[in-house]
This record gives structure tokens, sequence and C-alpha cells, in this order.
């Protein structure tokens, strides 16, 4: 189990996997802590997962501060990673005056979404001290410029500019790189070449470790399911099924008492 940043590196060179899970709140960032799960991502996910948006660009930075200081009163052991949400790192100062709000909450280190043409932004975030996690790939920031969420490093191109952003990203001194939704062999690429732990989500098995949404992992969220999530639980009909019950209880002749 990973119980610092220092230790990537060596995670990286001799394994295992890395196995990062995101949280929101304290009672499951203290059970994913106990499960022994190596990083907790805070993500700009939440935005859907919790708050019901239609993506992630709705996100404050206020809501990133609650959810962070949440989780940070339940985990003991994993490092915590905290997302800048969007339009809070628009210049590398305000990127750097935001990361460091983001880690007063609670994060060990901090996202946010980009490749090259964010590395003076990274280079502030480090530069305060603060370590700094990238994510190239599909941006889910950027789902409605897109036009959708689509999978990245189809072409010898667009693989070429996944390569391209990683490297820069990896030159600025990022600790570890997002990899979302890319091609396997783009992602298996860039995870040979650079220094940085790459976390894969829809990029293939190659990666230094993989993250997914934990609402994903746990079926907590059955309206939407990326489909290289595979869920392991099935709690959204566990909570339907005892919801129902708790309703036919109070509604039967003989029916449950509270309060």
């Amino acid at each position: 189990m990973l119980t610092s940043l220092q230790d990537l590196p060596h995670r990286k060179k001799d394994g295992p996997p890395l196995a990062v899970l995101t949280a929101y709140d304290y009672p499951l960032a203290r059970l994913l802590d106990e499960a022994g799960v190596d990083l907790i991502l805070v993500g700009d996910s939440l935005g859907m997962v919790v708050h019901g948006l239609p993506d992630t660009t709705g996100v404050t930075m206020e809501m990133m501060l609650h959810h962070l200081a949440a989780v940070r009163r339940g985990v003991v052991r994993a490092p915590v990673i905290g997302d800048l949400p969007y339009h809070s790192y628009r210049t590398p100062g305000v990127a750097a005056q935001n990361a460091r709000r983001l880690v007063e909450a609670g994060a060990d280190a901090v996202k946010l979404e980009g490749g090259a043409d964010f590395v003076p932004q990274a280079r502030a975030i480090i530069q305060a001290g603060i370590p700094f996690v990238g994510h190239i790939g599909m941006l889910p920031q950027s789902v409605r410029e897109e036009g959708g969420y689509k999978k990245k490093g189809r072409t010898p191109e667009d693989a070429a500019r996944l390569l391209a952003d990683a490297r820069a990203l990896d030159d600025a001194g990022a600790c570890a790189i997002v990899l979302e939704s890319m091609m396997h062999d783009a992602a298996a690429v860039i995870t040979r070449q650079v220094s940085a732990s790459t976390i894969g989500i829809g990029a293939g098995p190659a990666t230094d470790g993989q993250v997914l949404v934990t609402h994903d992992l746990i079926g907590a969220f059955p309206w939407f399911r990326p489909p290289f999530a595979k869920a392991r639980a099935d709690i959204a009909a566990e909570c339907s099924r005892a919801a129902r019950e708790f309703v036919r209880s109070c509604r039967e002749p003989s029916g449950e008492k509270h309060g």
C-alpha cells in the first residue's frame, strides 16, 4: 500500500500497479483507505455523481474545498489528490493560488487537465512546493468544446501529440499523469517513455496504475456507466430494495414505528 507520493518512482519500477479510486465524503474515503487503495482522488466527477450536474464544467472551487475537507477527515494513510476545477487555473498565478487552497483543505497533491499548453501552470504549482499530477487524453472539462467524450490517440498524429504532452508534463516535474480514454498502444508508449507514474482510465492495462470513479465501481450511479468501468457491486439496487422494503413496512397495519 502506498503511504507517500515519494514512493511513486519505486512503484513504477518494481510494482505492483497502483489502485486509485475517487471519494467525495468521509465514510467512503475511510472505507477506501482501510481497504488499501493506494491513492484517493477527490475528482471533479463529483459534479455529476454527487451534485447531478450534466458534466464537470459546473464544479466550483467551493465544492472541491467542501468535499476535500470531508475526505481528509476519513483518510489516515493514502495520499489524497484534489482536482482543480474548470477555469480555476487560467494563469500560473491563479493555478498556484487555488492549488494552495486545495492543499489547505486536505490535498497532498493537485491535478489539472491539459498538456504542454499548461506547463507554466504546472511549474507554478510545483514551485509552490505542491506535488503536481497531470491529466491528458480525453479531458472532461473540455467536453463542451469537443462536442462529447471522444477517445484519443486514434491516428499517429494524435498519438504523437499525446506523447509530447506527457513528456512536457514529465519534464515540468509531474509525479503522476492520468491518461484518460485513449488508445491502449498510445498509453503504453507514454508509460514507457516518462518518469512519472501513469494512471489509466479507459486507457488499457499497460499503465502504471488504474483509476475509477468509485460510484461506477460499486454500481451507485446506474443512470450512466462508462463502457470501460466494471461494476463489482450493485449498491443502487440494494438501496432501492431497502427503501422499498422500508416503505412497505411503514404502510402495513402493523408497520414499523419510528420516533
